[in-house]
C-alpha cells in the first residue's frame, strides 16, 4: 500500500540487538493505527512440530493496545485475515464474534480484501485507491521488475533485508506512477 502513502513496518526494519524483538513489536504497534494481522500464518515448525502463533500473540498485543492504550491508541483499526472462514476459531476462539475474512490463500483475494478494507477506513473524499485488480497487476510487475532492481542496485534478491526491500517497492512505484 506504498502506492497510496502507506509505510509498511516490521520488526526487521532495525537491526538492534539491544532491543529485545518482542519490545520493537510493541513500539510498532503503540506507533501505527492501522494493522493487519493474517492468522493463516500460523503454520507447524518443521523441526518441532509445534505450530507458531506470532500472527494471534500480535493482534492481541494489538487489541490490547487498543482497549488500554492512550486515546490515540484506542482508535486502532485491524484488519483480521485467515486461510478459510472460521478456521481460527479452532486455535483462538476467543475472538469469536470479531469480522475475520478468508483469502483462502489467494494473494489476489488478500490484495483485494485489504483494498476494501483501507476504501472504507480511509476519507473517500481524499484518497484515491486503484482497484484490486489494479494493484495486484501492479505487484506483479513488481516481482518481475525485482531482480533487475536488485542487480541494478548490486543486491542479492535471496537475501534482501526488509529495509532494501521497502527501498526497492519505493523506488519502482517512483519509476512507475499509477
Amino acid at each position: 500500500m506504498i502506492d497510496i502513502g502507506f509505510r509498511p513496518r516490521c520488526a526487521l526494519e532495525a537491526i538492534n540487538a539491544g532491543q529485545f524483538r518482542l519490545s520493537k513489536i510493541l513500539d510498532i504497534i503503540s506507533e501505527c493505527k492501522y494493522s493487519i494481522h493474517d492468522l493463516s500464518r500460523t503454520e507447524l515448525d518443521s523441526t518441532s512440530g509445534l505450530p507458531r502463533f506470532n500472527m494471534p500473540l500480535e493482534l492481541g498485543l494489538d487489541l490490547g493496545c487498543k482497549r488500554f492504550g492512550n486515546s490515540r491508541q484506542r482508535e486502532k483499526i485491524c484488519l483480521v485475515l485467515d486461510v478459510e472462514p472460521y478456521r481460527y476459531q479452532k486455535f483462538i476462539s476467543d475472538i469469536s464474534g470479531q469480522d475475520v475474512y478468508a483469502h483462502e490463500g489467494d494473494e489476489r483475494q488478500v490484495v483485494e480484501l485489504v483494498r476494501n478494507w483501507l476504501r472504507l477506513e480511509l476519507n473517500p473524499g481524499l484518497v484515491r485507491i486503484p482497484g484490486g485488480g489494479t494493484i495486484f497487476q501492479r505487484y506483479l510487475e513488481f516481482q518481475t521488475a525485482l531482480p533487475a532492481l536488485c542487480d541494478q542496485l548490486n543486491w542479492d534478491r535471496k537475501q534482501l533485508p526488509f529495509a532494501d526491500f521497502s527501498y526497492a517497492v519505493a523506488s519502482w512505484i517512483i519509476q512507475n506512477p499509477i
